[in-house]
C-alpha cells in the first residue's frame, strides 16, 4: 500500500508541480493545528466561565 502511495505522490508531484504539493501539505498540517486551537480555546472559555 505504501508504494501505491508513492507512486501517486510522485503522479502528482509530476502532473501539478512542487510548489502545489507542498502547499497541499503545509495547509494540510495547519488545519490539524488550528482544529487543536479550536478545541484549546473552547476549553479555555469554558474553564473561564465556571
Amino acid at each position: 500500500m505504501e508504494e501505491t502511495l508513492l507512486n501517486q505522490m510522485v503522479d502528482i508531484i509530476g502532473n501539478t508541480g512542487f510548489p502545489i504539493v507542498v502547499s497541499v501539505y503545509l495547509l494540510n498540517r495547519m488545519e490539524k493545528k488550528l482544529d487543536i486551537m479550536i478545541s484549546l480555546l473552547q476549553q479555555l472559555t469554558t474553564t473561564i466561565k465556571q
